[in-house]
């Protein structure tokens, strides 16, 4: 290894040691964007950033055809070590720096001049709103192919493999208030319980049939209702309901049902039941020239033996908004298996950080490949 091979090696375990201790939650990497910006424009890159938003992106070059590569930023809110805090424990950090390794790489590469790049540098992935964002601020309006990266668990993938596709499922949250009335408990005849709507509600979702070939869940994962006073049936509730599909098509009938399950039961218990229904996570679309070039990358640096089967997963990722809603961009998510434990979104979750550097040569033999496909089309 050359001596700038290995002060380039040098200076991304530096850049990952800062990201993974400045962790920044949704909507507030303001000191990881201003890193980013700081460390991007030493390199000699011009960074464009928002005034409305976190985040950051970095063209290259000129042309009629754009490659875009994209990280997500933001670290999750939870309790480490007793103290609630935020902690990158989703592997954000090290997206960050696998990505912007590979612009560094492609420096040294050397741009071609008739094709632009945009590395992008994406904010609040966990909220699920961070694309959403950029696709309002029209990041996304002239790119052709994107690229993606994320770790993946020992669950999934072993150590030292990789799959050229992560298909992520869809996600949605529906909330809602229960109106009914208070009663003493004494009396129930007087009121309408809250509670017994709440109940009703959940074995109503027990009764949806679905396409059993194709996975997915509604279940109550919250319910608030009554006081310390133990003798009030309480009449007023809010609760919230996480669903599940694997497919953009069976998210949307699964609401569908779920909703219709609500209503039936407001009219049931005579009560009022207000519903704020999200847009979700979309579920992957897996481009399949995307996926291929991606694909021989992970062959070229970890042979064709450690390639390892598109990742189907029930997890959500706001990456494929942009997919869902630029159906002809060619898109595809880098797996990259990392010894990654006990599982993500962890307190003290750790991984081989050395596949740091195969994630930088993958992504980066991924853009060479694609500069020669399109070179190939003419």
């Amino acid at each position: 290894m050359d001596g700038n091979m290995k002060s380039r090696m040098s200076k991304i375990n530096d850049v990952f040691t800062y990201l993974h201790e400045h962790p920044e939650v949704s909507w507030q990497e303001v000191a990881t964007t201003a890193y980013l910006k700081k460390l991007i424009e030493s390199e000699g890159f011009k960074v464009q950033t928002f005034d409305e938003c976190t985040g950051l992106v970095v063209e290259v070059g000129d042309g009629p055809i754009c490659i875009g590569i994209r990280s997500d930023m933001d670290a999750l809110w939870q309790e480490k070590d007793g103290v609630f805090q935020a902690n990158h424990s989703c592997g954000h950090d090290a997206h960050m720096t696998m990505v912007l390794g590979s612009l560094l790489a492609m420096k040294d590469h050397g741009f071609p001049k008739n094709i632009r790049f945009k590395w992008i540098f994406q904010p609040a992935e966990e909220k699920g709103q961070g694309s959403r964002k950029f696709l309002s601020l029209g990041v996304m309006d002239d790119v052709d192919y994107l690229f993606g990266v994320h770790l993946r668990p020992i669950q999934e993938i072993p150590d030292g493999t990789a799959a050229a596709a992560i298909c992520h499922g869809a996600a949605s949250i529906i909330k809602g208030i229960i109106q009914g009335e208070d009663a003493h408990a004494a009396k129930p005849h007087l009121g309408k319980n809250a509670i017994e709507v709440g109940a009703a509600i959940i074995q109503g979702m027990q009764g949806i049939h679905m396409d059993t070939l194709v996975p997915c869940s509604a279940k109550m994962t919250k319910f608030q209702a009554g006081s310390e006073t133990g003798n009030i049936i309480p009449g007023k509730a809010s609760f919230t309901i996480d669903l599940r599909a694997q497919t953009n098509e069976t998210m949307r009938t699964l609401k569908m049902k779920v909703v219709e399950v609500i209503r039936n039961i407001e009219v049931m218990y005579d009560v009022a039941i207000n519903l704020t229904t999200s847009e979700g996570l979309g579920a992957a679309i897996v481009n399949e020239e995307a996926s291929g070039l991606m694909e021989q990358a992970i062959t070229e640096v970890l042979g064709a033996e450690n390639v390892k089967p598109r990742i189907v997963t029930p997890g959500g990722e706001d990456f494929h908004f942009y997919s869902l809603h630029k159906p002809k961009l060619k898109a595809t998510m880098l797996g990259l298996g990392c010894d990654l434990s006990p599982g993500l979104h962890h307190p003290n979750m750790s991984f081989n950080t050395q596949r740091i550097h195969t994630g930088i040569e993958i992504l980066t033999k991924s853009i060479l490949n694609t500069i020669q496909a399109i070179s190939k089309k003419g």
